[in-house]
């Protein structure tokens, strides 16, 4: 179980960043050789053969996220380090007015804040329920850094030809992570049960994900850069009622 504390964290994104620690360990495609038809081709399409495996990566994004019933306009940065947690950023408008968000989870440690100028709170969340829905997102975002999927300690189950399932821990919390691919293996949509609570009242576990409308190659990996994500993925709430997210990296 992950530890929690009410105290919001104030590492910056900098500091995260420089923590990774630096992996030696080297891509190699026999090392998939035991791993399911629909996993190796996933991780073959996302990492190039000989590439170092990441511990970290750092994204720059912009798009539209839906606060009450409005979307507005957002741009935002965010570290992943996957032994520590994730620290997001970004800046969006309201009545014309800059409103500055951040979302955080590391070392156990959650917050959750938008503010006014980046003076006035207008809303903020911390302690255990904000942790363990932290700790989903970045079991989530793992596609955004496909090397800890090669980590020894993910379970691969296909479930089809088209759809692989990857069982491991991330933050104390497990995952159960679905990723639908098409048949070069380049990720469709991705799928897990997120903490939260999305309709109000006591937080409880419910479907999350999304779809990947691109991609992009940076450097050895191959990543979604064009994602729509929310609650209620593959349910018809999820377009009506549970989207929130529409971001493309930069």
């Amino acid at each position: 179980m992950t530890t929690t504390t009410n105290k919001p964290t104030d590492i910056s994104l900098d500091e995260l960043w420089d923590s990774a620690p630096i992996s030696e360990r080297i891509f190699h495609l026999d090392s998939l050789s035991h791993l399911p038809e629909a996993a190796r081709r996933y991780l073959h399409y996302a990492i190039a053969p000989g590439a170092k495996l990441a511990s970290a990566v750092r994204l720059w994004m912009h798009g539209e996220i839906k606060l009450g019933q409005k979307w507005h306009h957002f741009t935002g940065e965010e570290v992943i380090c996957w032994n520590r947690g994730m620290i997001w950023r970004a800046t969006t408008w309201m009545q014309c007015l800059p409103i500055w968000g951040a979302d955080s989870v590391v070392d156990g440690v959650s917050d959750v804040q938008w503010k006014i100028l980046g003076l006035f709170p207008v809303m903020q969340a911390n302690g255990a329920d904000v942790t363990r829905s932290g700790a989903g997102r970045m079991q989530g975002e793992s596609v955004w850094l496909p090397s800890v999927l090669c980590n020894p300690d993910i379970v691969w189950t296909e479930m089809d030809t088209e759809h692989v399932r990857a069982n491991f821990t991330a933050l104390g919390e497990q995952a159960e992570l679905v990723l639908g691919m098409d048949r070069f293996g380049g990720l469709e949509r991705v799928k897990f049960l997120r903490w939260g609570n999305p309709e109000g009242g006591k937080h409880h576990y419910v479907d999350f994900g999304g779809v990947v409308e691109a991609d992009g190659t940076f450097g050895d990996y191959t990543i979604p850069t064009q994602l729509r994500l929310g609650w209620f993925f593959d349910s018809e709430r999820f377009e009506s009622e549970g989207e929130f997210f529409r971001c493309t990296l930069a």
